[in-house]
């Protein structure tokens, strides 16, 4: 059994891991432990053993043996509040349906032919909807443009309902299972409950409704034009959806304005490109081949998932016997593969705490950028639970920070100092206030 440390009884270790991952630094825990024990090591987490993993290799052994040695396995908190038929917990067959369906509805045909049209038609909408001078949450406002996008709902009203709603949803997700009135879980069930109830009714009205007068599709009605699937999995699987979609993309979005907000140089450099596509629209919107034409923007995206990546650790348990490496890790044990501790590890990236775009530019580091197969950056996970909207996140955040910094004169304003912290949701302590300056069109 990998070596390691049992910590203190029941608790284990919990405590200090999770105040590690509450910082800016997630691995700082990881990091103390692999000096001591090697890049595998065991502790104990929530209640059980386990087996933790920094090391790049052993992280991608485990994801493409999803499934095979290794399955998918969350605290009791979390598979109650996103459903049992969510693609994010399913096991099997049906985990197989349900995300080759997300794969079907997210393959580049799609993101060419019509979530490209929606997501600018929502992007320009929420950010026309501000005040010049107007201070806001950036938080809040990638919140709404998920839900617009993922629902297709545009009202403020509802919008705002439903960021609230999920809000609560998302703190009862890693919370003790307490069911009792002021427990987070609590609070998240009840959340859940009416966010059913809202994409049920949603349901409902697009298919009394013609396809003309619905409006903006999002990906809700995507899904009802192509899969004929029971409601209650319909219900589920738009739960995972705004789920991934809130903690991945739109935090991408947010991280992204942070790191550029303490990266003027490259906020330069971005606005730059960004304003020489602007030149080229001749409608406003951007084409596919605009898209294409973003290459420090990418780089842009890349380093923002390497440093503030919200997929900081998977929670796998071992199926069988497995021995790596000369370990022997039991049935039924816990194992963490550690993204992060590889993101943000200086063996593996030069600097590692330092935001630096620029890397990606490195012939050097072209291999090791490939986030569909390389070990040492995986900000979508692998194997057969890759993110099958890792595409759809990519295409959403470049769009969102063209349209951010091409609509504002001196693009904003840090009110506020804030930090990073990624439990018990991915967020800047202080909401980053900023105050927008309007471009003059």
């Amino acid at each position: 059994f990998p070596p390691g440390r049992r910590g203190w009884p029941v608790v284990g270790d919990s405590i200090n891991w999770y105040n590690a991952v509450a910082g800016s630094h997630p691995p700082r825990f990881v990091e103390e432990q692999v000096k001591r024990y090697g890049r595998i090591f065991s502790c104990n987490l929530l209640g059980k053993r386990a087996v933790v993993s920094a090391d790049p290799t052993f992280n991608r052994f485990i994801m493409q043996n999803e499934g095979k040695l290794f399955q998918s396995s969350y605290p009791k908190s979390f598979r109650d509040l996103v459903g049992k038929n969510g693609v994010i917990t399913v096991q099997g067959e049906q985990q197989r349906k349900l995300h080759g369906i997300a794969s079907n509805m997210m393959r580049l045909e799609k993101l060419k032919f019509h979530f490209l049209k929606d997501i600018q038609v929502v992007m320009i909408q929420t950010l026309d909807n501000f005040n010049n001078n107007q201070v806001i949450l950036l938080q809040d406002m990638a919140m709404n443009l998920m839900v617009t996008q993922l629902l297709g709902v545009s009202s403020d009203s509802d919008i705002n309902e439903m960021a609230q709603l999920f809000s609560d949803f998302v703190d009862g997700c890693l919370s003790v299972p307490i069911n009792l009135p002021g427990f987070p879980y609590h609070t998240g069930m009840k959340a859940r409950q009416k966010i059913i109830k809202k994409i049920d009714k949603t349901i409902e009205i697009r298919r009394q409704q013609p396809a003309s007068e619905v409006g903006i599709n999002g990906v809700l009605g995507r899904l009802l034009e192509e899969d004929s699937l029971p409601d209650d999995t319909v219900a589920d699987f738009i739960i995972n959806l705004l789920f991934a979609g809130n903690e991945t993309t739109a935090k991408t979005m947010l991280f992204a304005v942070y790191f550029l907000t303490q990266c003027p140089m490259a906020l330069k450099q971005l606005m730059a490109e960004h304003a020489g596509l602007q030149r080229n629209c001749d409608e406003g919107t951007l084409t596919w081949e605009d898209y294409k034409s973003m290459p420090f923007t990418q780089c842009v995206i890349d380093e923002t998932l390497r440093i503030g990546g919200i997929a900081i650790w998977l929670m796998r348990e071992a199926k069988e016997d497995v021995e790596y490496e000369g370990f022997l890790i039991p049935k039924g044990c816990f194992v963490v593969p550690f993204l992060s501790a590889v993101h943000l590890d200086e063996n593996f990236h030069k600097e590692a705490l330092t935001f630096n775009p620029w890397r990606w530019m490195d012939p050097e580091n072209q291999e090791k950028r490939n986030w569909r197969s390389s070990p040492f950056y995986a900000p979508f996970g692998g194997g057969a639970r890759f993110c099958p909207g890792a595409e759809l996140a990519r295409l959403q955040i470049a769009l969102f920070l063209h349209f951010f910094v091409t609509r504002y004169r001196q693009v904003w304003t840090q009110l506020k100092e804030d930090h990073m912290s990624f439990f018990p949701s991915a967020r800047l302590v202080n909401g980053f206030e900023i105050r927008i300056t309007r471009t003059e069109q």
